[in-house]
């Protein structure tokens, strides 16, 4: 059958059983590992997949259980961190080819992040399977807008293979003001925004956030049966006993500097140090949940980044830093950030810091990371934690209304 969605483009839904909360990994079922679903759309098309070392199916790479099951697999897209995700943060990789299959790795965080018409020659189906943290400067989303707006403006057909969201249990942050759209926040969404890659995807469209072209052909009619020569269309394939309650354990890190869930859960408050002179614990074994300077008290917790597989260059290094240390089990960092984005430590490193006119890096990168131009002032004006808080809350609550439309998951909370 057919029907019209105004402004929408189609989005397939493979509705899997009712969603409960999971208590941990084993209940949940990725869109990835429904392959009896999606493997049937793939049959006989030339297949592009964008992905890392996260796209696993039971422990395999997605790429070698397509070709081990037939599908004529021809080029690989690789984000930021690369296709074996190696690579540095914000490092530029280049186009290469894949060692253990022979295919071409054409990079979108090199020479360009959206893929060209040229890139897609001889492509049928667009393939998209990355895991994702759910933090608005991870740039994953910007790729997958990117990704979706190449298949949709070159008329290829896109299927997201959904996976669980470790952020999605809460919606917290400033909403981005769009005139600081960069890599790291390109669309009015908060930090922590509580979305699958799926979910995120039906927001795009949904909200004509993308391209002009792609959004021009988001207006067509679509179908809503999963045919093979349906054109211009996105399919999610859906994870299934998910839901936004869900604390979803991480297989496999999702990035070099990311190798703990507690890094994860830590890394929408504790990443606003990028902005600043201050290690964010790159160069140890706790990014993300160690931060500091040499400047501060030397009674706070010291550490010395150096340089390792993850962090090649960065901040501090071999310099003895003192600062904090956020660490402890999983159960102990959620109970401490209790559901939100927890500002208190950056706001006591400001006041701790002795050159207040060198605490902030000079690009105002800040003001990416946050945004606005609006945090970095309220922290030199000494503003407290809740009062920051409070200025979030008009965008927070027009973010939610919106996010609640496109939701393909029981969520964590009723959204007003």
């Amino acid at each position: 059958m057919k029907r019209s969605l105004p402004a929408l483009i189609f989005l397939l839904f493979i509705y899997g059983a009712a969603c409960g909360q999971a208590s941990n990994n084993q209940s949940v079922i990725t869109g990835a590992d429904r392959m009896h679903v999606y493997l049937p759309l793939l049959k006989g098309k030339s297949v592009a997949i964008f992905a890392n070392q996260t796209s696993l199916v039971n422990g395999t790479h997605l790429v070698d259980t397509l070709i081990k099951s037939g599908i004529n697999v021809v080029k690989i897209f690789g984000p930021e961190h690369g296709f074996r995700g190696d690579a540095d943060a914000g490092e530029k990789v280049n186009d290469a080819k894949d060692e253990k299959t022979g295919l071409p790795v054409i990079s979108l965080y090199g020479a360009h992040k959206k893929p060209t018409a040229d890139d897609l020659k001889n492509v049928d189906v667009l393939l998209f399977d990355i895991q994702d943290v759910g933090v608005r400067f991870y740039t994953f989303i910007s790729s997958l807008q990117y990704y979706l707006e190449a298949a949709l403006e070159n008329h290829k057909p896109l299927m997201i293979l959904d996976r669980p969201n470790p952020n999605g249990f809460y919606v917290d942050g400033p909403v981005l003001d769009t005139n600081f759209k960069s890599f790291v926040g390109m669309q009015p969404i908060p930090i922590v925004y509580g979305m699958t890659m799926g979910e995120y995807a039906l927001m795009l469209t949904g909200e004509n956030w993308l391209s002009a072209k792609a959004n021009a052909i988001n207006a067509y009619n679509v179908t809503t049966e999963p045919t093979a020569d349906t054109p211009f269309h996105v399919t999610v394939i859906k994870c299934k006993n998910y839901d936004h309650k869900t604390k979803y354990i991480l297989p496999v890190n999702p990035s070099p500097n990311l190798k703990e869930m507690q890094s994860i859960y830590l890394y929408p408050s504790t990443c606003f140090f990028e902005g600043t002179v201050m290690s964010e614990g790159r160069g140890t074994d706790k990014p993300f949940q160690v931060f500091g300077h040499p400047s501060l008290p030397n009674t706070l917790y010291a550490f010395t980044p150096k340089p390792n597989a993850g962090a090649k260059s960065s901040k501090c290094f071999y310099q003895q830093c003192y600062g904090w240390n956020l660490s402890g089990t999983n159960e102990e960092v959620l109970r401490n950030l209790n559901g939100r984005i927890q500002l208190k430590y950056f706001i006591e490193a400001y006041k701790l810091f002795p050159g207040k006119d060198t605490f902030f890096l000079k690009n105002n990168f800040i003001n990416k990371l946050a945004g606005n131009d609006v945090f970095m002032q309220q922290i030199k004006q000494g503003r407290p934690e809740e009062e920051i808080r409070e200025s979030w809350q008009p965008g927070l609550t027009a973010f939610k209304a919106i996010r609640k439309k496109y939701l393909l998951y029981d969520d964590f909370a009723p959204n007003p």
